[in-house]
């Protein structure tokens, strides 16, 4: 089973899953890993059965698999993770093969990356991915960018799978270092600003107007067809107006306090850096951080109701 596979990709859960099923429907064949080997077996049985997808018991038989210049590309949780691959991975490559992390990195920790292995003789490519489970599986966005003798090796792949606009694909090489993390860094940071808009809308429809929820979902589907059309403000409509099997609103049941994965703070911390005002996003962030301090806000609560109804 030498030389058959394109890419490898490490990490099975649902976006490393969907992204290989959509290589596959496009034509490129893709081994697959995961630290826990029993979980390649299951893929291989069920998501992935009749297709061309080949699966790997261990790195040095993945790295066996593939074609010249190797192609691994990982979505493993940022940090740590990422670099125990790549100490594991380099022993077994050779000059000129490429290694891509498609997690939300940091842009510094990908920089960093990226000159450690061309100084092994390696290629390092850190990509945004975005649309989610569903984008992965039938066209994401992609920001690729670190070594650039690298895109030309991966541009067929990453511009097949691509979502496509007015006929482009959604990816293109964004730059180097860190430029392809940065890019997805920034990106979230204006989801986060969305999400936040989103709930303040609500807010003031709810508590201020007192609109049901009915009403407020027919709100965000006039919005959905105008100038605001998007994916958050679709979803919302539909989430607003979904009901528990007790016939009740389940985003009323829904605990409010959100958390975060750190990209719209890595943002906001960059803003800082480079004396750029979003001050959006960084409120955004502290919106989030409030909203996990339930405990804190029950107390103050009781030493500060708020505004009574006017």
């Amino acid at each position: 089973m030498s030389d058959k596979a394109d890419i490898a990709l490490i990490g099975l859960a649902v976006m490393g899953q969907n992204l290989i099923l959509n290589m596959n429907d496009h034509g490129f064949t893709v081994c697959a890993f995961n630290r826990t080997t029993d979980k390649v077996d299951a893929f291989l049985a069920n998501e992935a059965k009749g297709t061309n997808v080949i699966g790997a018991q261990s790195l040095e038989g993945m790295v066996r698999t593939l074609k010249k210049p190797r192609r691994v590309m990982m979505l493993v949780k940022a940090g740590k993770a990422v670099d125990e691959f790549i100490d594991k991975l380099v022993p077994l490559l050779e000059k000129g093969d490429i290694i891509i992390d498609g997690g939300n990195s940091e842009y510094q920790d990908t920089a960093r990356r990226v000159e450690q292995c061309a100084k092994k003789g390696l290629l390092f490519v850190g990509s945004g991915v975005s649309g989610g489970e569903d984008g992965a599986r039938h066209g994401p966005s992609l920001m690729p960018g670190g070594n650039p003798a690298a895109w030309p090796a991966i541009k067929p792949i990453f511009q097949s799978i691509a979502a496509r606009a007015n006929g482009e694909p959604c990816c293109d090489w964004v730059g180097e270092g860190g430029a392809g993390h940065f890019v997805k860094m920034v990106h979230n940071g204006i989801e986060y600003g969305d999400m936040q808009l989103i709930c303040e809308a609500y807010h003031l429809m709810k508590s201020a107007l007192g609109m049901g929820n009915d009403e407020m979902s027919q709100v965000f589907e006039t919005w959905n067809k105008g100038e605001l059309d998007s994916f958050l403000i679709d979803i919302t409509k539909d989430i607003l107006k979904f009901k528990d099997s007790d016939g009740k609103y389940l985003v009323e049941k829904i605990r409010d306090s959100a958390g975060q994965k750190g990209t719209g703070k890595w943002t906001a911390i960059a803003a800082l850096d480079y004396g750029i005002p979003v001050t959006l996003i960084g409120e955004s962030v502290f919106s989030r951080c409030l909203s996990s301090l339930i405990d804190e806000r029950a107390e103050a609560s009781k030493v500060l109701p708020g505004p009574s109804n006017t």
